[in-house]
């Protein structure tokens, strides 16, 4: 008889604690789609090199069909490194908006 009322009190006891403990620890489990904002991520990476590779691009073809680096010396020749360091336009986004607007022509 002792022994069954020390039980329904440590029961007692027991359950409330239950009742007070978090549901689920922090990282047990996650709500968040991991997958989903991975890709999204991944995505905005890609998308962000890309334009950075067009500007860049944009930028050496407009200063070549503007004859910006044009070879001092011997006119008919390139200037290379003029052309890795050179800005044909002011804004980056000047590179990529002529890119996209004259992709097909």
């Amino acid at each position: 008889m002792q022994t069954q009322m020390s039980e329904e009190k440590e029961k007692g006891l027991m359950s409330m604690y239950r009742e007070t403990r978090p549901r689920e620890f922090f990282g047990e489990k996650s709500n968040t789609n991991h997958l989903a904002w991975s890709a999204l991520v991944v995505l905005l990476a890609l998308a962000f090199w890309l334009i950075v590779a067009l500007a860049a691009a944009e930028n050496q073809r407009y200063a070549l069909e503007t004859k910006a680096c044009q070879d001092r010396v011997f006119p008919t020749e390139i200037d290379t490194s003029c052309l890795k360091q050179v800005k044909s336009r002011d804004h980056w986004w000047q590179h990529v908006a002529h890119a996209l607007v004259r992709m097909g022509a």
